[in-house]
């Protein structure tokens, strides 16, 4: 499969198991995984695991890519939650008929576009996260994934392995 994705993870303390479990399913299935954050280089994870980042996600090229994905972690709510330039991204992502995917905080990021409004999606079951979700109109499902043609939300490391195999599925 000579698919694309492009991992978006905050800047600081994003959750191993979410970024590493999916990254790892979809390039076992051929896919080539790019990070992407607000900033290049070595990123430190909540549990102190390392990944870098390519490229500033703002400078992504969509044309390049079959998915974009927001990641989790504790810093996935202080950086990615509420940022314009990631909405703005994630709304052009729809748009263009891409797939759009969000696994626990990154769910919410998701969310906050408005693109989950009258559907169902999941998320760490959290009541800062369920919250958000039903604040953008999503209906809020204890479940590991919630697929949909054209988005996947996740709930967390629990769904991580999960996850991974709904990205490669939908993306065959």
């Amino acid at each position: 499969m000579s698919k694309k994705a492009l991992f978006i993870i905050p800047p600081e303390r994003f959750n191993e198991d979410e970024l590493f479990k999916p990254k790892e399913a979809l390039e076992q299935a051929g896919v080539t995984v790019t990070l992407a954050s607000t900033k290049t280089g070595e990123i430190i994870g909540d549990y102190n695991g390392k990944a870098t980042a390519d490229l500033v996600f703002t400078d992504a090229v969509l044309a390049d890519y079959d998915v974009v994905s927001v990641i989790g972690g504790s810093g996935t709510n202080d950086y990615l939650w509420n940022n314009a330039d990631l909405q703005a991204l994630l709304k052009q992502t729809h748009e263009q008929k891409k797939l759009l995917a969000g696994i626990c905080a990154g769910s919410v990021a998701v969310a906050q576009t408005g693109l989950l409004s009258g559907r169902t999606a999941t998320c760490y079951p959290v009541d800062v996260q369920k919250d958000q979700l039903q604040s953008h109109q999503a209906e809020y499902v204890a479940q590991h994934v919630v697929v949909h043609s054209d988005i996947i939300t996740a709930d967390g490391p629990d769904g991580a392995q999960d996850f991974g195999a709904a990205l490669v599925k939908a993306l065959q």
